[in-house]
This record gives C-alpha cells, sequence and structure tokens, in this order.
C-alpha cells in the first residue's frame, strides 16, 4: 500500500510538472481554467433555477387564498389583470367583510376603502402610466415576503363600494397560506423547471462543455506520446489518470473556485438579468450554498473527467505501438451523431408534450458530434488531396492533404466551435420569431393602429354612469357597446357595435337616426376594419345612451383620437363605482403573450453560449498556430520558399473549415424548417443564417492566414535541434 501511494504520489508530481513545461501550457492551464469556470457558471445557474423555482412555491403558498364557500366569509376576493408598459399586471381586489379580515403574506393591513397597495417593481415601471393613482389613492407597499420574486408587479386594491352579488368573479376567503397563490402575478404563466433548464443547457451548457474538450485537448501531441511511453513502460489507465488529473487539476479547481463569485454576489443582493427584466431573488440563491458547493464540485469532477476521457490510449491488438485519437474518427461519434438525428426525426411521433423535449435532446446530441461527421469527411478529402498533390508535385496540397487524413481531431476541435455558433444563432432566431397566428394578429393590428381601440369589460353600467365615464375620458374619444350575439346553429354568430349617431359617423358609419346603421362600403374606418378582422361578422346599431348588461356579453369599447391615450383611458375605468372592470387593446390579450419574456430568455443563454463558443474556437484555434508553427518552420529549408506556408495552411485548416461551413448551414437550414413544421409557428430569417455562414467561411479564411504568418514568423528563428 505504502508503495502504490509513494507511486501515486509521484505521478501527481510529474503531471503537475508537466503542466508547466508543455508545448502550449500556458494556453492550455487558461483554456483549462476558462473551461471548468463555464461549467461551473452553468451549473450554478441550474442550482439558482431551482432554488428560485422551490422560493417561489413557497411564497405564492403563503400568500395564496383559502377559499370558502360559506354564506358569511371574511373577505370578498377578486383577481383581475392589467397592462403597465406593454408587460401584464395582476390586480387584486378585495372587499374586507369584518374588522379580523385575514391579509395576505406581504400584506400587514388592509389599506382603507378606495386605496391601493402596489408592488415596488409596479411602481417603478409604471410611475409614468399613472399607476399611483389608476386603481385609487396609493396606501403603501407591498413587502417582498408577499411576491414570488422582487421584480412581481402586482396590486391590492380595496374597492369602494360593496362588489355586486351576482357577480361570480368574487370568492369568499376565510384566511390565506392556503397553497393556491399559483393564479396571481408571475406565477399565472409559470413554466416548468425544465424549460428553462434545456435551454440553459442546450444554448449556453453545451458551449461550456465544448470548451472544455478543446481546452482538454490543446497540445495533446506531446502528451498522447507521454500517454504512449507510460503504455510501454508498463503504465495501466490509472497511472496516466493520475499524470493527467496532476497535469489539468490546479486550473479546473482555481476555475471552479472563480465560478463562485457571480453566485456570492447573486446571493447577497437582487440582480436584474438583463435583457429579460427578471430580478433574482437573492434570498433563494443564499439557500441554496450547501447545493451549490456539491454542484460545484460536481462540475469540476466532470471537467477532470473530460480530460482523462479525451487523453485513452488504445491498442489494436496487432502492433504494441500504441494509437490515439489523432489517427482516426471513432466509430461511436458517428453513431451517436446519427442517434440525434434520429431523436430530432422522432419527435414529431411523439405525444405533445414530449415532443418539444425529445427535439432539443436530439438537438444538442447533434450539434456536438455533427463535427465528427465533418471531420469523417475532410480526412477523406485529405487522403485524396494528398494523392493529387503527389502526383502533380504540389507539396502544399500534399503535406496539408497528409496531415488533414492523419489529424481529424484537429478538424473536430477546430469546427465544433462553428458548428454550434452557427447552430445558436439559428435556434436564437427561430425561437424568438415564435408567434401563434393570433399573437401574429394581435402585433399586426397593434402595427395598424396602436392602442387606439380599447376594450373596457364591466360587471354592468347605468345611463348615468355611462355618461359620467364618457365625460372623464380623453377628448375626442367614442364610446360604444360591443354585443355577442350566438343564435345558434345553423346560423353564425355575430357581434353588434352600438352607440350615438355621432360616434358611428365618426368611424364612417352612415347613421339615419331611426335605429339603423350600416358601414360605408369601401370606406370603412381603419378602427372598423380591425374590428371587422377580431369579431367577424360586425353590425352597427344606433343606441341614444349608453348601458352595460350585468353579463358577459356586453363590454365597452373606447376609440381615441390619437394613438397613446390607454394611461387616461384605464384611469378613467379604474375610477368606476363598480370594481369589476378590466381595459385592454383590441386583440390586448394575445399581443401580451406576442410580448412574453420567452424570447429575452432564449437571447439572454444563446449570448452566454456563444460567448462561450467563441472562447472554444479562440482556444482551438491558437493551439493550432502553436502546432503549425512548429512542424512548419523547417519547410523553408526543405523547399526554398515561403509561399509553402500559406499552400499548406490553406489546405489543412482553411478548406476543412469550409467544408464545415457548408456542411453546417445545410444542416442548420433542415434543423429549422424541421422546427417550424413540428411547432407550426415560427418562421426562418434566411439572412441570419446566410450571415452566420458568411462570418464562419471568414473566419475559416482567416484561421488559414494566420496559421501560415505564424509559421513563417517560427521559420526565420528554426535552428535544427536533437528533438
Amino acid at each position: 500500500m505504502g508503495r502504490a501511494m509513494r507511486t501515486t504520489a509521484t505521478l501527481f508530481r510529474i503531471g503537475l510538472a508537466a503542466g508547466r513545461s508543455t508545448p502550449g501550457d500556458r494556453l492550455r492551464w487558461w483554456g483549462l481554467f476558462g473551461a471548468a469556470a463555464t461549467v461551473a457558471f452553468v451549473t450554478l445557474a441550474t442550482v439558482a433555477t431551482l432554488a428560485t423555482y422551490q422560493g417561489r412555491e413557497t411564497r405564492a403558498d403563503a400568500r395564496g387564498p383559502a377559499v370558502t364557500f360559506s354564506k358569511n366569509p371574511a373577505l370578498l376576493y377578486r383577481e383581475g389583470v392589467d397592462t403597465v408598459g406593454k408587460r401584464p399586471a395582476s390586480i387584486v381586489f378585495v372587499h374586507p367583510l369584518t374588522p379580523e379580515a385575514p391579509v395576505p403574506a406581504g400584506v400587514t393591513r388592509w389599506p382603507e376603502p378606495g386605496e391601493v397597495l402596489l408592488s415596488p417593481e409596479l411602481i417603478r415601471q409604471g410611475k409614468d402610466e399613472g399607476v399611483l393613482t389608476r386603481y385609487g389613492r396609493y396606501a403603501g407597499t407591498v413587502t417582498t415576503d408577499g411576491l414570488v420574486t422582487p421584480s412581481e408587479r402586482i396590486a391590492y386594491v380595496r374597492v369602494a363600494g360593496a362588489p355586486p352579488k351576482d357577480d361570480p368573479r368574487w370568492m369568499g376567503v376565510a384566511a390565506f397560506g392556503g397553497g393556491g397563490g399559483g393564479s396571481t402575478g408571475e406565477m399565472i404563466d409559470q413554466r416548468p423547471a425544465s424549460s428553462p433548464l434545456t435551454a440553459l443547457w442546450a444554448l449556453a451548457g453545451l458551449p461550456a462543455l465544448a470548451l472544455a474538450v478543446v481546452s482538454a485537448r490543446v497540445g495533446s501531441g506531446t502528451r498522447d506520446r507521454r500517454s504512449g511511453l507510460l503504455q510501454a513502460l508498463g503504465g495501466t489507465w490509472r497511472h496516466r489518470t493520475v499524470v493527467n488529473l496532476g497535469e489539468a487539476v490546479v486550473p479546473a479547481a482555481l476555475g471552479s473556485i472563480t465560478a463562485f463569485l457571480p453566485y456570492a454576489y447573486a446571493s447577497v443582493r437582487d440582480i436584474r438579468l438583463v435583457p429579460t427584466g427578471y430580478l433574482l431573488d437573492h434570498r433563494d440563491v443564499w439557500a441554496a450554498w450547501p447545493v451549490a458547493g456539491a454542484a460545484a464540485v460536481a462540475s469540476l469532477v466532470a471537467v477532470l473527467g473530460i480530460v482523462v476521457g479525451t487523453h485513452r490510449v488504445h491498442r489494436d491488438g496487432r502492433s504494441t505501438r500504441p494509437a490515439t485519437y489523432t489517427s482516426h474518427v471513432p466509430a461511436w461519434r458517428l453513431v451517436v451523431c446519427g442517434a440525434g438525428v434520429a431523436l430530432v426525426l422522432g419527435s414529431q411521433y411523439l405525444p405533445r408534450k414530449a415532443q418539444l423535449f425529445v427535439f432539443t435532446l436530439g438537438t444538442v446530441v447533434m450539434w456536438a458530434f455533427l463535427s465528427s461527421v465533418v471531420a469523417l469527411l475532410t480526412r477523406h478529402l485529405g487522403g485524396w488531396l494528398a494523392g493529387h498533390g503527389k502526383r502533380t508535385g504540389h507539396a502544399g496540397r500534399l503535406i496539408g492533404g497528409r496531415w488533414t487524413h492523419a489529424h481529424p481531431g484537429v478538424i473536430v476541435r477546430l469546427a465544433l466551435a462553428m458548428v454550434i455558433g452557427i447552430g445558436i444563432v439559428a435556434q436564437m432566431q427561430v425561437w424568438t420569431s415564435r408567434l401563434g397566428t393570433q399573437s401574429q394578429a394581435a402585433a399586426t393590428t397593434y402595427e395598424r393602429i396602436k392602442d387606439t381601440v380599447i376594450e373596457v369589460t364591466t360587471g354592468g353600467m347605468t345611463a348615468p354612469q355611462a355618461d359620467r365615464f364618457r365625460a372623464s375620458l380623453p377628448p375626442g374619444s367614442l364610446l360604444l357597446t360591443r354585443t355577442f350575439h350566438d343564435p345558434g346553429a345553423p346560423k353564425e354568430p355575430w357581434v353588434s357595435i352600438g352607440g350615438s349617431c355621432h360616434d358611428l359617423r365618426a368611424l364612417k358609419v352612415v347613421c339615419r337616426g331611426d335605429g339603423e346603421a350600416t358601414a360605408k362600403s369601401g370606406a370603412r374606418s381603419a378602427a372598423v376594419e380591425e374590428m371587422s378582422r377580431w369579431y367577424g361578422d360586425v353590425r352597427f346599431a344606433q343606441s341614444p345612451r349608453i348601458t352595460v348588461k350585468p353579463d358577459s356579453s356586453q363590454s365597452l369599447l373606447v376609440v381615441t383620437s390619437e394613438p397613446g391615450r390607454a394611461a387616461e383611458v384605464k384611469q378613467a375605468a379604474f375610477a368606476l363605482p363598480n370594481p369589476s372592470v378590466q381595459v385592454q387593446a383590441l386583440g390586448g390579450a394575445w399581443l401580451e403573450s406576442s410580448r412574453s419574456r420567452i424570447p429575452n430568455w432564449i437571447q439572454m443563454f444563446g449570448i452566454v453560449g456563444i460567448l462561450f463558443i467563441v472562447v472554444a474556437g479562440a482556444v482551438s484555434a491558437a493551439a493550432e498556430f502553436v502546432r503549425v508553427r512548429h512542424a512548419l518552420a523547417p519547410l523553408s529549408v526543405l523547399t526554398g520558399r515561403r509561399r509553402v506556408f500559406r499552400s499548406v495552411a490553406s489546405w489543412h485548416l482553411t478548406v476543412p473549415l469550409l467544408v464545415a461551413t457548408v456542411v453546417t448551414g445545410a444542416v442548420t437550414a433542415w434543423h429549422s424548417v424541421f422546427f417550424i413544421a413540428l411547432v407550426q409557428e415560427g418562421s426562418v430569417s434566411w439572412n441570419v443564417l446566410a450571415v452566420g455562414v458568411m462570418v464562419c467561411a471568414v473566419v475559416s479564411l482567416a484561421v488559414g492566414l494566420l496559421g501560415a504568418r505564424t509559421a513563417a514568423r517560427e521559420a526565420d528563428q528554426w535552428r535544427p535541434a536533437a528533438d
């Protein structure tokens, strides 16, 4: 046991020394440092996400109303929505019936009738829109204990008068903390934790792992020879593992520790995640420190496992000479890439809930191993180029082709960044273009008429109340009624728009004063055109006095003379004595879904992933420059021409990378079109894809030119050595 421990310690010290003396040691040191930091960063982000979800659910349950069907509840409670700053906000109307009426978490006492409590974020984003007076008199803020996140936008409004007894939207509440808080605030549209985690690992985790693979193989030629020597001396895989761990453990450990800096900051202070606008609650991050420590250790082990796994030595059973990965492309990599493609294709036949997950899994696998397929193609291309160069006497083509044929692993590492980079850019574009038919229609309507047509849903309104409401509207506004009629089959439903002749004529509707009104053929206003698009069969009727029935079939329409007056309309609507009011622009519910934060989250994860993959590409290219400059330098003596550097670098680096660009562009186009067909929404921006392919083509040319330049500089200083 003692001898084994001493041998292990000696081998570990050999690894530590090798990390400071091998070619490209500083590059690999910083590469492993960055790889460990990025992998740990994504892992800690996963921990923070899970902790945030747990904290959100706990705080939501603490404020959730316990509904009672008693005839004498302590509190009447109703949930509503509003739009502030193009984002939805939750408006909770309450009417205490007893002095001991319960209060939810975050509320110390109910305000006086006609007063309102607002969340800090709602005040910050809606102050310019008048939210401090829109729902009632401002009486204070909701504390963070009653908010699922610090960025939540919610208001508690105590109505001035008693709610109508026949309004089913009012619920009796006996207490709070009953676990039903999932229907208000940011919990309304909360997706399962698997959704952000899948996007995080697909867009940022995969590039981080790619950086780890690339960094582990920096200076691999020297390391492979050392592994072969250890094997020839009788060393086992355990001995080689100890040496490789000794070489990589210091930068990897320091990188993992560095990743804790942003996590530590997020655990003591709320952080706003740009561009989502989401405030990360530091309390949740702080509570997950034990799990974060274990996760960081796991990420370090994963990086070290990649280092060990990428430096294996195999025997073919016929020779004692060790073979390395650089001599061939392992068949299992091609099989795994094919499995990823199969998952993508097979996702269309699965249940709807499983389709997206399987598609994403197949996408990650496909992008991770597509570079191996490219390397196989370029390896065969290298063999053909070498043969052609030999027949024609072209030294650059001969040498470049042979290098490409003998070292396909180099192409894998160089192409990996380009393949994943194009894939990330394409997925970001496709995901952010995903809008359903109704959301697209809402966005189109908003482009045409902005917010000049506003729907006001009330629980009933008398003619005097409607007159007072009209008087409080912005100057030049029209007040109409909208009534849904459903006569039943075989007749189709239709909508009637009622108003005074003055208001109807302003919409270019003919009003004779006898109760009849018809739209002018070919001269309808833009507002009427959009109403017809949303309501279908629209008919008009004269209504001298506006009234609203206390049912869901009728509501109000306000048409303003100019856009940007919605805040004033809301101010007037929420001042109505009946608090059962909801105000939104035409198609507003669908417009809010088109402005959801999902594209912002995709953009954030994608930008982080692109940064990681850019670092991976830079490390891979720099490592190849180190290898090329040492290998090419003697050619100036053998050929007597410096032009050979540019020729070899072009055939060995530029041509394979151009092949990778073409293959990746074709696969990305197919993958994007397939995704749109799968989810049945979104569009492919061929301009974005073309720009991505062009950028990669330029990078391919630049890598070849820089490789030739570094080799030429090394040739000026090269002297023969006994190596």
